[in-house]
């Protein structure tokens, strides 16, 4: 299906049994790339892993993964390195969206819940990668964050704050590492229909919204999102530290 070919690549994508995650990793698969999928739900990462191996015959490794977790994560990450014997490219996929609700109401354990995931996890996914990266001098880093990190939308401050951390921290990494030959780039997806948020899509307001806010008058495929995650992880030296946005012109108006 896709021309470029990361047939000998190796690659580790949190949150990669679901959603975009799942999607960054069928893409990694067409590609020929062998991938590890990490996640809390490890069963979860057995069966996908498995569907991938027997569908694109790559070697596909499930890890038990928390990425809120500093010692959960260097584990993972070591058992991924013990494995392919080199990590060639990241994709931080794993997130959660958490609750929805006004600032003065949010509690302490609700805002750290979202945070430490979609922020911190990347966080430190990234630096223990980036380890290995900078001794193999060569890798791709991409961050999945959204267009809620630059888009201020009330009652998810939790959510934006945290990918708004994403977009910048995306940024001062591919600085950092730039001189280790890594590339370090961050995709902004708008809305993509998903088992979460179908639901909402097909009822009067969600139809009225995509009407009103999406200029291209509808939501994201995830298949949509593919040439991106491939692109990015065969990309030329030169593109790094960029932000793509992928929302249907959502952003401009």
């Amino acid at each position: 299906m896709y021309e470029i070919d990361l047939k000998g690549k190796y690659a580790l994508v949190t949150g990669g049994y679901r959603g975009i995650g799942y999607t960054a990793s069928i893409a990694l698969a067409k590609a020929k790339a062998n991938i590890a999928i990490a996640a809390r739900n490890y069963e979860l990462c057995l069966q996908k892993a498995k569907e991938l191996r027997s569908i694109f015959g790559i070697n596909c490794l499930a890890v038990k993964m928390d990425v809120s977790d500093l010692e959960s994560v260097k584990n993972a990450v070591s058992k991924v390195k013990e494995e392919f014997g080199r990590i060639d490219i990241l994709i931080n996929a794993a997130g959660i969206s958490g609750v929805q609700k006004p600032v003065i109401e949010l509690s302490e354990s609700e805002f750290d819940e979202v945070f430490n995931i979609d922020f911190k996890g990347t966080f430190f996914v990234s630096q223990q990668v980036a380890k290995i990266m900078v001794a193999q001098n060569s890798g791709k880093i991409i961050n999945i964050a959204s267009i809620l990190g630059k888009l201020a939308t009330p009652y998810m401050s939790g959510y934006c704050t945290s990918k708004a951390a994403v977009i910048h921290f995306s940024k001062v990494l591919a600085l950092e590492l730039v001189k280790y030959n890594i590339q370090v780039n961050v995709v902004c997806p708008g809305y993509f229909l998903t088992d979460i948020n179908k639901s909402f899509f097909n009822t009067q307001k969600g139809k009225e919204y995509i009407k009103e806010r999406i200029p291209v008058k509808r939501v994201g495929n995830l298949s949509e999102l593919e040439s991106t995650f491939i692109y990015l992880a065969s990309a030329p030296g030169f593109l790094t530290g960029a932000e793509i946005i992928i929302d249907g012109a959502q952003t401009i108006i």
